[in-house]
């Protein structure tokens, strides 16, 4: 495993014991994803004072406003959501534009494990072990052209089955974008399950981004189109409130949002009562994405 995903996180930093045994039980009987094997690999030590965060917390305390604004209400209505079949469009400055069903975009790929933090722009965060493969592997199959420099990403908008489409909060359907560096980069990837198991609708079924560099809402859910394309994408947050939300959105303890300061962050475990930590720029990932960013300023390129 390379060393751009080797967090400082270990498995019982995820999840209690008795839901660690019971994944490990599940991934042995991988072939029941139906999209390929999980790989194994090595796990480093943990940041101290992190605590557990079960998967019960990561799959019922969500932002998904396709279901709703409020943080119960993706698990309490996206079982409405059919997720098969389904199919990626992915087309602009690529080589091999199409419409993709699931089973081909997954079909012989090796799907990995990828422990990392996930932090709100709200101030909370959590860690959560990701099953997916880098985003790069599928670009690369699909042939990005030279002169490309970003990767639009559009959310499925179904109005009977994600009640959340009658509020106006935003401009639907859900839209993000990345700068091709940042989607090519190995950290980033395209997630189809979590603690072991699919990808559970109100995370996103089936298959959604992960970039854990940036704040959550940049880790676009339910992905259905894919445009790789010259000019900076259009995003929905940025659309709605510019001053609030950049494009670039990199978690960053000294660039506050308008409503929350993030120099710390509510440490979801689970507990009644979560630990606070002080936040850490690029959400910890410094050493492997700083680079990306040596000729911006980043209180301006928020």
């Amino acid at each position: 495993m390379s060393r751009f995903w080797k967090g400082r996180l270990t498995e019982n930093d995820v999840t209690p014991e008795g839901v660690y045994l019971n994944r490990r039980q599940i991934m042995a009987g991988a072939a029941g994803l139906g999209i390929g094997s999980i790989a194994g690999g090595p796990l480093l030590a943990a940041p101290s004072g992190l605590e557990p965060v079960p998967y019960e917390a990561a799959s019922s305390y969500n932002n998904y406003y396709e279901f709703g604004t409020d943080k119960e209400d993706p698990a309490r209505y996206a079982d409405a959501l059919t997720t098969d079949p389904w199919s990626i469009e992915i087309n602009g400055m690529v080589d091999n534009p199409g419409t993709y069903a699931l089973e081909d975009v997954l079909k012989g790929r090796e799907i990995q494990e990828r422990i990392y933090r996930l932090r709100c722009v709200e101030g909370w965060s959590m860690v959560i072990p990701w099953d997916g493969f880098q985003l790069s592997e599928l670009l690369n199959q699909v042939g990005v052209q030279s002169g490309a420099g970003f990767v639009a990403f559009e959310t499925l908008a179904r109005p009977e089955e994600m009640r959340g489409l009658r509020n106006s909060v935003l401009d639907w359907p859900y839209r993000e974008g990345l700068r091709l560096d940042e989607a090519m980069h190995p950290l980033t990837i395209m997630a189809t399950g979590m603690y072991g198991k699919d990808l559970p609708n109100q995370n996103g079924a089936p298959i959604r981004l992960v970039v854990p560099w940036k704040y959550g809402f940049k880790s676009i859910k339910s992905i259905v189109r894919i445009t790789v394309q010259e000019e900076m994408p259009f995003t929905s947050w940025k659309n709605a409130w510019a001053q609030a939300y950049g494009f670039y959105s990199n978690v960053n303890p000294e660039v506050s949002h308008p409503r929350w300061s993030q120099s710390t962050e509510r440490v979801l475990d689970g507990s009644r009562i979560p630990s606070r930590r002080e936040t850490e720029m690029f959400n910890g990932y410094q050493e492997e994405v700083a680079g990306l960013y040596t000729d911006l300023d980043l209180t301006t390129n928020f």
